[in-house]
């Protein structure tokens, strides 16, 4: 069992000793339900390559299951049964209605073309494919580290090939591209839902006074620790709808320090361009990237990998609060350092959950075959007419256009999804705050949002006759 997969665990037992929980039922919530590992060969270059992949059933309290699939050289069956299990907590807190999964395959997608790579996906999927590890009704990846709506694509269609009869098809897979039946807002999700997150942190004075910060989310400077999708539209959304001052971005090759602030559109351009930030003229350039984790700021927000903070520089940290919007990114000792420390831990399966809900919005789109707010739109414009002109008439008075233009414009899919997806966030962050303040014995919000999740889970196997 490696650290990330034993850490999971030692999270949940923690939690358990705050639940009346039964052993057994504990015992089977922490129980990955199955793991499947494919080894499968690929004609490419003139010879033969094999490879090897993993899709994980963590729970099935709900179905269909739900959870990514990632292309990375470092992965492991481990990895994946931790990722998994996360995505059952994760679902259980935001009310998503699946239960959790992952997938992986061990491999760096750089070091293939894009036909190459795929072939290799189609291949991949294939073998999930024909042991319902991929279907509408079982099991539903999508898009994680190494992946896109590229590679989602791309399984849709292996899907439809092979049960081209499966009305449904389209469901097998979330986080494809918009013009292969996706979703509008899924590339965001993630941040956009962590942006959600921070700021109902910031309208609950009572933890407000545990950091010792006051509401003002305009006042508060963050750093950003990776700055791939997640990261870079996060701090997007934090520095240009709530005014908060990015001061240090941390990637793996180095990273950028401003206190004045840094663009974060200009930072993505040099970003994408150069692969680095090194002789980036805005900020101050740092080779080591894990210094800037140590930098005075209000918010730290890990948004990359696995164990980024751990019992070696736990102690370092300056931040007072911290987000985390990658999966597992600090480990359970780095935690226990943050806990004596008073430094306040927003946990990966609350603040992350943007991704699997706006999944969970696509696959009813899916099943529905047919765009949120299509049959709506039109008959609410004309009521938003009919009403101004009533207020027109009754005032004598005309509504300044701009006003009006706002008003009639109509609800578009993307402003649906957005607020469902900050319902969902905050039903999920209320939950957690409110497990945690009702019991004084509960050390820190993290282990408040493990017991909220593995008592709902319970809950639903009592429903099922466990």
């Amino acid at each position: 069992m490696n650290n990330f997969l034993s850490d999971t665990t030692k999270y949940v037992n923690k939690a358990l000793k705050y639940s009346d929980m039964s052993a057994g039922l504990a015992n089977k919530i922490i129980t990955c339900n199955s793991t499947y590992t494919v080894r499968f060969g690929v004609r490419l270059r003139g010879q033969i390559y094999t490879f090897e992949g993993w899709r994980s059933v963590h729970s099935e309290h709900m179905e269909p299951t739900k959870g990514g699939i990632r292309f990375d050289l470092a992965t492991n069956a481990d990895e994946v049964e931790a990722l998994a299990a996360l995505m059952s907590y994760k679902c259980a807190i935001i009310n998503v209605p699946y239960g959790g999964s992952k997938g992986a395959l061990k491999i760096n997608p750089n070091s293939w073309d894009e036909k190459e790579l795929e072939k290799i996906t189609r291949r991949f999927a294939q073998e999930l494919i024909k042991r319902d590890l991929i279907s509408p009704s079982m099991n539903v990846p999508a898009p994680d580290i190494g992946t896109s709506s590229r590679e989602m694509a791309w399984i849709a269609d292996e899907y439809r090939k092979i049960h081209p009869s499966d009305i449904n098809g389209s469901a097998c897979v979330t986080g494809k591209p918009t013009s292969k039946n996706g979703l509008v807002g899924r590339e965001e999700a993630t941040g956009r839902g962590v942006q959600f997150i921070v700021r109902e942190f910031f309208r609950n004075p009572e933890l407000l006074k545990k950091v010792k910060l006051d509401e003002d989310l305009s006042t508060k400077s963050f750093i950003l620790q990776g700055f791939g999708n997640v990261g870079y539209h996060l701090s997007k959304f934090l520095t240009e709808d709530d005014g908060l001052n990015l001061i240090g971005i941390a990637e793996y090759n180095g990273g950028i320090f401003n206190e004045n602030g840094i663009n974060v559109e200009h930072a993505k351009k040099y970003f994408d361009k150069h692969n680095s930030f090194e002789n980036y003229s805005k900020a101050t350039f740092v080779k080591d990237s894990t210094l800037l984790l140590k930098r005075r700021c209000d918010i730290l927000i890990p948004a990359a990998r696995e164990n980024v903070i751990t019992e070696k520089n736990a102690s370092d940290i300056l931040a007072k609060l911290i987000v985390e919007a990658a999966n597992g990114p600090i480990s359970y000792k780095g935690n226990q350092i943050l806990n004596k420390k008073k430094v306040f831990v927003i946990p990966d399966i609350l603040a992350n959950g943007g991704g699997v809900a706006v999944s969970y919005f696509e696959w009813v789109k899916n099943l529905r075959h047919i765009r949120f707010g299509r049959l709506e739109k039109r008959r609410n414009q004309i009521q938003l007419n009919t009403l101004i002109e009533a207020i027109e008439t009754m005032t004598g008075k005309s509504m300044p256009e701009k006003y009006k233009e706002k008003f009639v414009d109509g609800i578009e899919e993307i402003d649906l999804i957005r607020s469902g997806l900050d319902d969902m966030m905050i039903d999920g962050f209320q939950n957690v705050k409110e497990e945690f303040l009702k019991n004084e014995k509960i050390p820190d919000f993290r282990t408040a949002a493990y017991k909220t999740a593995i008592e709902k889970i319970a809950l639903s196997y009592e429903f099922i006759g466990l």
